[in-house]
């Protein structure tokens, strides 16, 4: 559901960079408060994990479709509404700056789509409720599937409401929202699956994290260190084994915008802001579309080297170290405040 530049307006575009600097802004005020040491590494592996789990894109059968995990809904669960969207936005952001993937017009749109709305909505209002305290097994699964339906849902929604305010693009939106909500609803299902396995997986190796996503920290006697080490090392192997067998079939936006007769690097009224935005993403991703550029590929001193640095491979281990970096960057800064105010 990653938004290119040319479904977005600069109006739009600049709208929702503001709501979601706003949210940010909440959030890291938030995160400031928890003030735990641990919270930082935890969000960076999680992170980490993400962004390898949304390289493994899996197909929608009978549909030509695929869909992968935001993991919007997975990161509240496990860290808290504010902490996940700290983390998805340090995900998204790696994404658009170094693959390419989603415009950097539409970075705002994009945290807002998939990080805004689980986080924020999806979780607090549909998830909570339904898991109940304690939790059960039923009541996770229940409650996984339809929070992630409800956001995929809201998500395909904004993206479709975002592109025809933006009135750039000739796209029915009768027709595009037809195509949106029914095949996100699937990708959603299959969002929901996953995510319940995951946290009933965790429920049963560490119930301690399932227990405090909205409140707290896990228990000071509880060490994360194993299950930090388990996290990278599901997050390197994902993103540098598992994504090479990905599907490449499109994604719910580009199945749909391909159905409609349309792509997302046409407009029919580019500006100057898309223009210089586009090139100074041409500039700055080192592997766009996951996969080294041809003229990269071309300069490449050996064969070996180019088959490796044109697989998904190097691009999931790649993201998964920025993605880390990232995120424990800006940890780490948010926790200096802490401390300078203390």
């Amino acid at each position: 559901m990653h938004m290119a530049d040319a479904l977005l307006s600069p109006t739009v575009g600049g709208a929702m960079w503001t709501v979601s600097a706003a949210a940010m802004a909440v959030a890291s005020r938030r995160v400031r408060e928890r003030g735990d040491d641990r919270l930082v590494p935890l969000m960076g592996v999680l992170g980490a994990f993400v962004f390898a789990a949304q390289m493994i894109n899996f197909t929608i059968p009978a549909t030509g479709s695929s869909g992968h995990l935001g993991g919007g809904l997975l990161l509240a669960v496990l860290l808290g509404p504010h902490a996940a969207f700290i983390v998805i936005a340090s995900v998204l952001t790696v994404q658009a700056l170094f693959f390419a993937d989603g415009g950097l017009l539409a970075l705002g749109s994009n945290m807002f789509n998939m990080g805004v709305l689980p986080c924020f909505l999806a979780y607090p209002l549909i998830y909570r409720p339904l898991s109940g305290a304690p939790t059960s097994r039923r009541r996770i699964a229940l409650a996984s599937i339809v929070a992630a339906i409800v956001a995929l849902q809201l998500g395909a929604f904004a993206v479709v409401l975002e592109t025809t305010l933006s009135g750039i693009s000739s796209l029915p939106t009768k027709t595009f929202l037809m195509l949106m909500q029914p095949i996100h609803l699937a990708i959603g299902a299959v969002e929901g699956l996953a995510t319940a396995a995951i946290l009933l997986f965790l429920r049963k190796a560490r119930p301690d994290l399932l227990d405090r996503g909205a409140a707290g920290s896990p228990p000071a006697r509880l060490s994360i260190r194993p299950l930090l080490a388990i996290l990278a090392l599901a997050a390197l192997l994902t993103g540098g084994v598992m994504s090479r067998f990905a599907s490449t079939q499109p994604d719910g936006l580009e199945w749909s915008l391909a159905s409609l007769g349309a792509t997302e690097a046409r407009t029919d009224a580019a500006t100057a802001v898309h223009t210089r935005l586009a090139e100074l993403q041409q500039h700055l991703a080192w592997l766009p579309g996951y996969g080294r550029p041809a003229a990269a590929q071309a300069a490449a001193p050996s064969p070996a080297w180019s088959t490796l640095a044109g697989s998904p491979s190097l691009a999931g281990v790649g993201g998964v170290v920025a993605t880390l970096t990232l995120v424990m960057a800006v940890g780490l800064i948010l926790r200096r405040r802490i401390r300078t105010r203390a």
